[in-house]
């Protein structure tokens, strides 16, 4: 199995390199491996430099989704797998994931778990943050529970969800993951391959408050996906009405009047008048 690897990246260079030589560190050596900056201006280019054995692309300032976005288009194998900047690889990341979709040749997407890394020290995850769970499907429709730093998946899948959504700032990997669960059987590897580190000021759900409204927005287009059939439908609208109650008193508090009449306006078709 040949794995096209894609790392997308701002102004990481702090950990870029962690990142990197988790990668080409891998026990499997069959890959390809991508690094998009996206429009960086510290010595990320520099660095890059150093590692003729990778393939870097280089775009203005977009975000995330369309850096991850262009690196699967340039790329050219049958599987792709992320990895964030600020995160790494365990040595047998690829060998285990690999093992595990040979063993189960239907899949054409697997998770695994991931140990936290907090301000340098790990810590346990909480019970809702299982990723093991039966219920997968419903329960990440609260927040995100699939790390993309752990996905391996074939590029049609992708490509049959036109990747990432561009014009959500955070909360793209929520988004995807969503359609893909509504659509397809999520394989899930019950052993540790990466470590992702969280604590930093540039992480992107530390700079982005009521990360819920993004979450409303992503749900709400979910909706309207032909796919989604009418039992899950019914929970999707149950987890916009409970979030956007929430978040519409929050932004009274506040009083941010526009971001509370734009909720009302995104929901007002779906859930009861609030």
């Amino acid at each position: 199995m040949k794995i096209d690897v894609i790392i997308p990246t701002y102004n990481r260079a702090s950990t870029l390199e962690r990142a990197i030589k988790s990668v080409l560190d891998q026990t499997y050596q069959d890959f390809t491996l991508y690094v998009v900056d996206d429009g960086s201006t510290d010595n990320t280019q520099t660095i890059l430099k150093t590692y003729p054995q990778i393939k870097v692309l280089t775009q203005e300032n977009k975000g995330v989704s369309a850096a991850r976005n262009l690196g699967v288009k340039e790329s050219k194998s049958e599987w792709i797998a992320f990895l964030d900047s600020d995160d790494e690889w365990l040595p047998g990341k690829l060998k285990s994931q690999i093992e595990f979709l040979q063993d189960h040749p239907g899949l054409r997407f697997l998770h695994s778990e991931e140990i936290w890394i907090r301000n340098g020290v790990r810590v346990n995850p909480k019970v809702k943050h299982d990723k093991s769970s039966s219920e997968l499907k419903k329960t990440s429709l609260e927040f995100c529970l699939i790390s993309p730093s752990t996905v391996i998946m074939k590029r049609e899948l992708f490509n049959d969800h036109q990747g990432f959504d561009e014009t959500l700032e955070v909360c793209e990997d929520f988004d995807l993951w969503n359609k893909i669960l509504a659509t397809e059987e999520v394989g899930f590897l019950n052993t540790f391959v990466t470590q992702k580190y969280g604590g930093h000021p540039d992480q992107l759900s530390t700079k982005f408050v009521a990360m819920d409204y993004w979450r409303i927005k992503s749900l709400v287009h979910l909706l309207d996906r032909p796919y989604v059939k009418e039992e899950l439908q019914k929970t999707i609208k149950e987890v916009i009405q409970r979030k956007s109650e929430i978040l519409l008193k929050v932004y009274l508090k506040h009083n941010n009047l526009e971001k509370h009449q734009e909720v009302l306006s995104l929901i007002s078709s779906i859930v009861p008048k609030i």
